[in-house]
C-alpha cells in the first residue's frame, strides 16, 4: 500500500511534468533551435544544449519557488507577464517564419560568438516561453500546509523540473542527427510548421493575457465617491 508521502510526491511531481512538459516542448522547439545554431559545429551545440537545459531548470524552479513573490514585490499580475511575454514569442514566430534558408557555413562558428544565445533567445522564450512561466507560477502559488507536504513539494518540483531540462537537452543534443535524417527540404518544412506554431501560441497566450487583463477591469467595482460636507450656514 503507497503511503501518503508518496502519495502526494507522486502526485505533486505529475502536476509539474503533466503541467508543463507538453508546454515546454522540446521536440518542437528542436527544429527552431538547428535554425538559431545555424553555422555551429556539433560540439559547439551540445555545449549549447547543455546551458539551455541548465538555464530551463533554474527558470523554471524560480518560477515555482519565487514566481509569485516577485510578482506580488513588483506589483505585477499573471496577466501582465502574459501579455508582454506573448508578444515576445510572437516577434520570435514571425522573425523565424519569414526568415530566409541560411547559406552553408564553412568555418565552424566559435563557442563564444554563439554562447550569448543560451539565455535570450534559446532558454527564453524558445524554451521556456512565458505559458510555461505563468503555468510554473500558478502550480508555485498553491501552497501546501505543513512542513512535511512543503518539503515533498520541493522535491517533487526538483524532480519534476529536471526530468524537463533533461528532455530539453536531448531533443537539442541529438536535434542535428534527426534532421540529417530528414534531409534539408523536410527540415525547413519542419521549420516553418513549427515558427507558425510558435507565432499561434505567442498569440494564445497574449490573448489570454488581454482578456484576463479585461475581465478584471470589467468586474472592477465602481469607487464610491466621497462624501461632502454640508454647506456652512451664514
Amino acid at each position: 500500500m503507497i503511503s501518503d508521502d508518496l502519495r502526494n510526491y507522486l502526485t505533486a511531481l505529475l502536476l509539474v511534468v503533466g503541467g508543463l512538459l507538453p508546454i515546454v516542448n522540446p521536440v518542437g522547439s528542436a527544429p527552431m533551435f538547428l535554425a538559431m545554431t545555424h553555422g555551429a559545429d556539433e560540439s559547439t551545440r551540445a555545449t549549447l544544449a547543455l546551458k539551455v537545459a541548465v538555464n530551463s531548470f533554474v527558470l523554471i524552479m524560480g518560477s515555482l519557488i519565487f514566481g509569485a513573490y516577485v510578482l506580488k514585490v513588483f506589483g505585477l499580475e499573471v496577466a501582465v507577464v502574459q501579455v508582454a511575454g506573448g508578444a515576445v514569442l510572437c516577434a520570435l514566430g514571425w522573425n523565424l517564419l519569414n526568415s530566409e534558408p541560411s547559406a552553408p557555413v564553412e568555418a565552424p562558428v566559435s563557442v563564444d560568438s554563439v554562447i550569448l544565445r543560451a539565455f535570450y533567445p534559446l532558454t527564453l522564450p524558445l524554451t521556456v516561453d512565458p505559458g510555461a512561466i505563468s503555468v510554473a507560477i500558478t502550480i508555485g502559488a498553491n501552497h501546501a500546509h505543513g512542513v512535511t507536504r512543503v518539503v515533498i513539494g520541493l522535491f517533487a518540483g526538483i524532480t519534476g523540473t529536471a526530468i524537463i531540462a533533461a528532455s530539453v537537452w536531448v531533443a537539442y543534443r541529438y536535434a542535428e542527427r534527426i534532421a540529417q535524417w530528414l534531409g534539408h527540404t523536410r527540415m525547413m518544412v519542419v521549420l516553418r510548421l513549427s515558427a507558425f506554431i510558435v507565432l499561434c501560441i505567442g498569440v494564445e497566450i497574449t490573448w489570454n493575457g488581454v482578456k484576463a487583463l479585461a475581465s478584471e477591469v470589467a468586474f472592477t467595482p465602481p469607487t464610491a465617491p466621497a462624501p461632502t460636507a454640508p454647506p456652512k450656514s451664514p
